[in-house]
């Protein structure tokens, strides 16, 4: 049997807190010259593509700037666009929002880049919660949880009927539009979808509308177990397994030595979860000021505030149950007798890559050869410079293997991940 090949998605940091800014060669997250050396990188390591999320709002934590958002980071297709005049092969895939945007314009935006960047667009679909990301926009609030699913379902249908090309018509619960659009069809029929859910709503969205699904299980096992439950999916749509691409997000650290490579996973986690950074990610479970907690100490004996108004605004709040995780994490913090900034540490690791460039490549191999996942995305901890070490030394032994391409054999971004072309 032939060896699967592993896709690689490189994610440029920065909305979320993966880079250590305080390390002397982070550079900026907001200066063209970083997404210049971030993409360059990327290409030259003949990777599928990059990936640019996007935050609508800085978010806040008890009415303060959330210390590691990023303040001034100018608009997602304004960025790809450029990005695709300096490159030529790679993929861009940037995330925009279906609850505060409008099928019609955004269609024509994406069909526009995907033409401009020789075929080479994709789109990660989310939606965005909470009234006060909505304050930006003209409706001003937001739609509850099963409605924003249904929204972006129906955006997707709407979107795709405009980039058949001339007159479309699409009307349903959230939309009624008709027209007929200017622009021919794009070169690799409509943008590469994409997107994240973890729920069962989110992963038969993936299922019924997707081309990519991200997700964030990191063992073997759980990821093997995901990856069954989706594509076993897609038949009900009349989808082949192949159709879908699952790829879980990741990082990495390499070393001289797999004790030197997790010696600097252990550093780069305390610089990533610092003292004050521990107490703010407590305080989003708790609801509560706890400030004057010590993060090298022990969890509050307090319960969390749920009758008061979030102390944390602008993010997705996927804690169903405040005492219960209170509780859960009270438990393992005195099972494996950890501080706060350590409970921390470990509730926030991602699927980490950790050891020499050989193994690394190997367990990225294993994964997807073992049908944990189809490839990854990852993201660095440094910024712009995060992917140097990676394409110059590990993406070498993936060749080696036969498992990862030495050149661009297509090109659109459909051809490179194995995606059925639209016509």
């Amino acid at each position: 049997m032939s060896k699967k090949q592993v896709i690689i998605g490189a994610q440029f940091p920065g909305v979320n807190n993966f880079t250590v800014w305080s390390d002397p060669k982070a550079g900026s997250q907001i200066a063209f010259s970083s997404f210049r050396h971030f993409a360059e990188t990327v290409e030259r390591g003949k990777l599928d593509f990059i990936f640019l999320a996007e935050g609508l709002r800085v978010r806040e934590q008890k009415g303060r700037f959330h210390e590691l958002d990023v303040v001034g980071r100018p608009n997602t297709l304004a960025i790809l666009t450029a990005l695709s005049g300096i490159t030529s092969k790679v993929g861009l895939i940037g995330t925009l929002t279906t609850t505060f945007n409008e099928p019609y314009a955004l269609a024509r935006q994406l069909a526009t880049f995907d033409t401009l960047s020789e075929g080479r667009a994709g789109w990660n679909v989310v939606t965005s919660p909470g009234a006060f990301t909505g304050a930006n926009f003209r409706r001003g609030d937001h739609l509850p949880f099963a409605e924003r699913y249904e929204r972006a379902r129906e955006f997707i249908d709407a979107a795709r009927a405009i980039w058949e090309g001339g007159d479309f018509a699409y009307r349903s619960k959230h939309f009624d539009i008709a027209g007929r659009t200017n622009l021919k069809r794009s070169p690799q029929g409509a943008p590469v979808i994409a997107q994240a859910g973890d729920s069962d709503t989110g992963r038969e969205l993936a299922a019924s509308h997707a081309d990519l699904i991200y997700s964030r299980h990191g063992t073997l096992e759980e990821g093997q177990a995901f990856y069954r439950d989706v594509k076993s999916r897609l038949s009900k749509y009349g989808r082949d397994a192949g159709d879908l691409k699952i790829l879980p997000g990741a990082a990495f650290v390499l070393g001289d030595s797999e004790e030197d490579a997790r010696e600097r996973l252990a550093a780069i986690r305390l610089q990533q979860v610092s003292p004050k950074n521990a107490i703010v990610f407590l305080e989003q479970v708790w609801n509560r000021d706890l400030s004057a907690y010590d993060p090298d100490g022990p969890l509050p004996e307090i319960d969390p505030d749920i009758a008061s108004v979030a102390l944390s605004q602008g993010r997705a709040n996927r804690i169903d149950d405040r005492f219960q995780t209170a509780r859960t994490w009270r438990e393992i913090a005195e099972r494996d007798k950890l501080s706060i900034r350590q409970l921390v540490i470990k509730l926030t690791a991602r699927q980490h890559f950790v050891g020499t460039p050989e193994t690394v490549a190997s367990e990225i191999n294993r994964y997807v050869q073992e049908d944990a996942a189809d490839g990854f995305v990852f993201a660095p901890h440094l910024t712009p410079t995060g992917f140097d070490e990676f394409v110059e030394k590990v993406i070498p032994h993936l060749q080696e293997r036969g498992v990862f391409r030495k050149n661009y054999e297509e090109d659109t971004l459909r051809g490179h991940l194995g995606l059925r072309q639209l016509h």
